[in-house]
């Protein structure tokens, strides 16, 4: 299936280890990075991606679940069923995105990765991982770096997503916009975790072109209402396939609240 497609591309590079993917994705230029090939294979198909190289990740080695201590490190080609054990609010996150054959090929880099969509939010880990401040390990010009999540996502199409890390929370929660029509998509969702010192983040994707800190929920935090309504300064929604701006405007501050509720719960 991929390979076919794939012929879009005047070099496709199948890398046998992270060093070898590193040094054949260069600066990026021209490079299209393949996970699992679930967003970037039909964009190829349908002529909306044209690279000149294709880089596929499959015998990289990037992949796999490491803990050390209370430090969480996920390779970026890690299947996204990987995840779904995990505890709030990436295992709920990861186990809403579509249905376990897509999440089965689908990788951790790929949706962190992956650019806005033409008819449906994408990259529905980015809320999970930006509240529980991961960084993240890439390479590209000026070799690798490592970097808070929020710093690469404006500039996630130019570098080589390696790893993601965080620190396990004391606390973790995780809300949806659940419609019938959009169980392949997720159209909002909200993340909120607490660390061990106190610390609380929120997050969500589908609330602009990609995912987001809630840093005016965040200080309104001990009042969930206000801290919902409070959030809507901290986005811009679109419209799209799935759901209005106004509606999604509608919506956010409800998914506020019961994250803020489900993190109260677990004190």
């Amino acid at each position: 299936m991929a390979t076919a497609s794939l012929s879009a591309a005047t070099d496709v590079v199948v890398p046998g280890s992270a060093d070898e993917a590193i040094a054949a994705f260069g600066d990026g230029d021209d490079v299209l990075v393949v996970g699992g090939g679930t967003i970037v294979v039909p964009e190829m198909t349908y002529g909306r991606l044209r690279p000149g190289k294709a880089l596929m990740l499959a015998r990289t080695g990037l992949d796999g679940i490491e803990r050390n201590g209370s430090r969480t490190t996920v390779g970026a080609a890690t299947p996204l069923e990987e995840l779904t054990g995990l505890p709030a609010p990436l295992g709920p996150c990861a186990a809403n995105v579509a249905d376990v054959e897509i999440r089965s090929q689908a990788t951790v880099g790929g949706n962190i990765c992956a650019g806005e969509g033409h008819e449906a939010p994408r990259g529905d880990l980015q809320g999970a991982f930006l509240a529980l401040g991961a960084t993240v390990r890439s390479a590209g010009e000026g070799g690798i770096v490592e970097e808070p999540l929020e710093e690469f996502l404006p500039k996630r199409r130019h570098r080589l997503l390696l790893s993601v890390s965080y620190d396990e929370p004391a606390a973790g929660a995780f809300a949806g916009l659940d419609r019938p029509h959009t169980h392949d998509y997720t159209a909002l969702a909200v993340s909120g975790a607490r660390a061990t010192d106190g610390t609380l983040r929120l997050a969500a994707t589908g609330a602009g072109w990609w995912g987001v800190r809630l840093p005016s929920a965040e200080a309104a935090a001990d009042d969930p209402v206000a801290a919902g309504e409070a959030a809507l300064s901290d986005v811009d929604p679109q419209d799209d396939a799935l759901a209005s701006a106004w509606y999604r405007a509608k919506v956010l501050p409800v998914l506020v609240r019961t994250v803020l509720d489900e993190l109260k719960g677990a004190a």
